[in-house]
């Protein structure tokens, strides 16, 4: 392959690579970040894709095996080791404790809100926050497809209505949550 079919081949997939960087950092200057270095490792290493193989899969792999070793890292630099015999050190810290009982209350509401659903939507709706797909959903409720998406698309809306009919806008609830 030549280089510039691969940097086509890299072109194409751009979007979606940028749209996984983003889902595995959750932060955007990061996810360009991981991007650039995957793009970088790829046309480093061009010799070792195999024509006939998914390039995507293969970019794919990269990105997602640099991500975990970037996370191990930064997991290994936070670690403290103290080997004073008194664990002087680890004992030394901040004395002060962080108070979320304003967090916590609005996730006790929130919670009751979703308890407050209809089965039919809050069943298909909580299974999709726990991290199933529609179709495991889907397959697992005997439901089509269709039937999921719209019940979890109406749930979110009604859990919208009821934040906004309790607190107001739906943003300002959304940036005491995130603080």
């Amino acid at each position: 392959m030549s280089t510039v079919e691969f940097y086509n081949k890299i072109d194409l997939i751009t979007p979606s690579l940028n749209s996984f960087a983003l889902n595995l950092t959750k932060n955007r200057d990061d996810a360009e970040d991981l991007f650039q270095e995957t793009a970088f490792r790829a046309v480093s290493n061009k010799e070792k894709f195999r024509p006939g193989t998914n390039f995507k899969a293969w970019m794919f792999t990269i990105m997602k095996n640099i991500f975990i070793n970037n996370y191990r890292k930064k997991a290994k630099a936070n670690t403290v080791i103290d080997s004073t015999e008194n664990l002087y050190y680890i004992n030394s810290g901040k004395n002060s404790i962080y108070n979320d009982a304003d967090r916590n209350i609005l996730m006790k509401e929130l919670t009751n809100m979703i308890d407050e659903l209809d089965e039919t939507i809050k069943v298909p709706f909580l299974m999709h926050f726990e991290g199933f797909k529609y179709q495991e959903i889907a397959d697992e409720l005997e439901l089509p497809l269709g039937t999921v998406k719209s019940r979890i698309f109406f749930a979110r809306k009604a859990l919208k209505s009821s934040i906004k009919g309790h607190y107001g806008d739906y943003h300002t609830v959304r940036r005491k949550l995130s603080a």
